[in-house]
């Protein structure tokens, strides 16, 4: 996921929300020999983690394979159908647990029809519910009929005026981090991975789309259900269920590459299909450092604006904000980033969600490794500094010790309490020290050999460290000291041995925006050849009391107010809330209004909430008008800014 990174908490869209329980899993952590939780394999493994996020108790009935036949209601806005699980089980299996939140269960039955008995164990309000299902002997496949209610988090369902093309309604879901549970039944962990297959009935206009292969490009006619197609997928590699994902709408589709294409509205398809047409170049560089590309196709979906993140990387068929569509390519590199967790996140994924940083640290380093080979090694340091730089800040301002590390103790939290820079750039930096110390072609060899030993299982960072320690510090005890490598996962801060990236592009931006701060007008700047990245680290190298006729001086100069570029309208317009440039306020009610991502959304509310009065009054009045349109994910955020 590429928004989790902001820093006012969790990252959230930068994201940030809520999590917890227990539940006995199946991954090896020796000390010598790494034995992650698999797709399939053994139904219990020694010396299994623990997910605290999760009711599950798959050490006796795991989920291995879910079954979807579901119906998109528009009218009453819920999904509705069954759901058939087929399980592993042990010889004392009396039982089979599966974690929901906000469903209606109408009955569960065996294979042949016949009822189960079953509970609804006590609602925790992060958590959900425990769904303890009964199994006779011997029984392999339990089918669950129910429908998701108003209160189901991970869909949102947008009317036509929500939509870019203002005619048709719209549905998606969003998993991560554990939102499956609000509108699938099934084992909610990144350790229980899962194959499924699924049926979804949509109105016919539109079109559903999910991350799996889809069997019915057109769709096929509903018996006795008029006006009604169905759309038929088949994902065939066990994934973890937060990227069990769908999105029902009006559609079409541009391939962009021989693998790689494009779904959007019609009214976008043009520009995403414009904006993305390096995707092919970007899967082949991303091959060529860390092997094969296992997943078919990679095709991104541009969603509404009200899509809580920048983007989601759920196989074959990323998520992604249309803010990034800036026309120049210049913020693709959230494309890299969700291409990245193909490898780092989907193919290897964080057995916990205390693990993390293991999805998240590694995607950035490799997201960086790709811009390099697109478009060249100055972006990419640009885009290092600006990282680095961000979680320094994050450092500072997070005064809890325990989220400052990259493994982290989550029990009794929601997961998204620690999303924040830190598992990402914290971990990207990790493996750049490694990096230096080793030298890149010895560390691509040792990644490389990562995700080939561990493609399709999940990973916790102590197999992770038993890991690290037999391919690539050789069990070297001293050399393990002398790197900190200790501190790097479990102690908060940065190591002193962290290697701090220098952009010489950026050390020259610093010097114009010194110039400004000192009387050049902003028309003798030399600015003529600047990048997005530039332009973000020009206005948070500014001084903090530039006057009312600087800001008007550089608006004039730049328009920033009305950027058609998001990063750079959210940067000036978090300047213009600090210094009340009046001038700002209305283009600033429109962005809030007008899209919901949560890296943009909750930091400029919470800019306006620092200011008494006025800003107070403008994040109340705005957030009471923009609120039915945002995600659930970004409301948790923002109602808790706002209050």
């Amino acid at each position: 996921m590429s928004d989790i990174r902001i820093r006012p908490l969790l990252c959230g869209s930068g994201v940030f929300f809520a999590l917890l329980a227990s539940f006995m899993l199946l991954v090896a952590c020796q000390p010598s020999k790494p034995a992650p939780a698999e797709g399939s394999g053994p139904l219990v493994l020694a010396n299994a983690a623990v997910d605290v996020h999760s009711y599950a108790k798959p050490n006796t009935a795991r989920v291995r394979h879910i079954d979807l036949n579901l119906t998109a209601d528009f009218k009453a806005k819920v999904l509705k159908g069954t759901v058939a699980l087929t399980l592993e089980t042990d010889a004392s299996a009396r039982q089979v647990i599966l974690d929901i939140k906000a469903l209606d269960i109408l009955r569960v039955t065996d294979a042949s029809g016949a009822p189960l008995k079953f509970s609804i164990g006590k609602a925790d309000a992060v958590k959900g519910s425990a769904l303890i299902i009964d199994l006779p002997q011997g029984a392999q496949k339990v089918i669950v009929s129910y429908q998701t209610t108003a209160d189901t988090e991970a869909l949102q369902w947008l009317e036509p005026s929500q939509t870019a093309g203002g005619k048709h309604p719209f549905l998606f879901s969003q998993g991560q981090s554990i939102l499956t549970r609000t509108w699938i039944p099934t084992q909610d962990s990144p350790m229980v991975r899962q194959t499924y297959t699924a049926t979804i009935n949509v109105p016919r206009g539109l079109k559903a789309v999910m991350s799996a292969d889809m069997l019915t490009p057109d769709g096929e006619a509903v018996a006795g259900q008029s006006g009604m197609r169905a759309y038929r997928f088949k994902m065939d590699e066990a994934i973890p269920p937060y990227l069990i994902a769908l999105a029902v709408g009006n559609l079409e589709f541009r391939n962009v590459g021989k693998r790689t294409g494009v779904y959007a509205e019609p009214v976008t398809i043009r520009a995403a299909a414009s904006e993305f047409e390096d995707m092919e170049k970007m899967l082949e560089a991303a091959e060529k450092l860390y092997g094969p590309y296992r997943w078919g196709r990679y095709d991104v979906l541009v969603l509404p604006p009200s899509f809580p993140y920048g983007g989601m990387e759920n196989p074959r068929l990323t998520f992604a904000t249309p803010t990034i569509l800036a026309g120049d390519k210049s913020l693709v590199s959230l494309i890299a980033h969700e291409l990245a967790h193909s490898w780092s996140g989907n193919l290897v994924t964080n057995g916990t969600w205390d693990d993390f940083w293991l999805n998240e640290g590694f995607t950035v380093y490799f997201e960086n490794r790709i811009m390099e080979e697109i478009y060249g090694k100055e972006r990419a340091l640009m885009l290092q500094a600006l990282g680095y730089a961000e979680l320094q800040e994050t450092l500072s301002g997070l005064k809890e010790k325990e989220l400052q590390k990259l493994h982290i103790r989550l029990k009794g939290r929601h997961p998204d309490e620690g999303f924040s820079e830190v598992p990402y750039e914290k971990g990207a930096a990790f493996l750049r020290m490694l990096e230096a110390q080793f030298g890149r072609q010895r560390l691509d060899a040792y990644l490389k050999g990562y995700f080939e030993r561990y493609a399709f299982k999940s990973m916790t960072t102590e197999a992770f460290l038993a890991d690290l320690r037999e391919h690539l510090l050789r069990n070297d005890r001293a050399l393990e000291d002398r790197l900190q490598i200790q501190a790097w996962l479990y102690e908060p801060g940065l190591p002193d041995n962290a290697v701090a990236p220098v952009s010489r592009v950026l050390k020259l931006v610093e010097g114009e925006a010194a110039a400004f701060s000192q009387g050049v007008e902003p028309d003798m700047l030399r600015t003529s050849d600047w990048e997005t990245q530039a332009w973000l680290h020009f206005l948070k190298s500014l001084p903090s009391d530039l006057s009312e006729n600087q800001m008007e001086a550089l608006d004039k100069a730049f328009n920033f107010t009305n950027s058609g570029n998001s990063e750079i309208r959210f940067a000036w317009l978090k300047v213009a809330i600090a210094r009340h440039y009046e001038p700002a306020l209305p283009s600033l009610e429109t962005f809030l209004t007008t899209q919901g991502r949560r890296k943009f959304i909750a930091p400029l509310y919470t800019e306006l909430m620092a200011q008494p009065g006025w800003g107070v009054e403008m994040a109340r009045r705005v957030y009471a008008k923009a609120r039915p349109g945002y995600h659930q994910v970004t409301r948790d955020t923002v109602d808790k800014i706002v209050s």
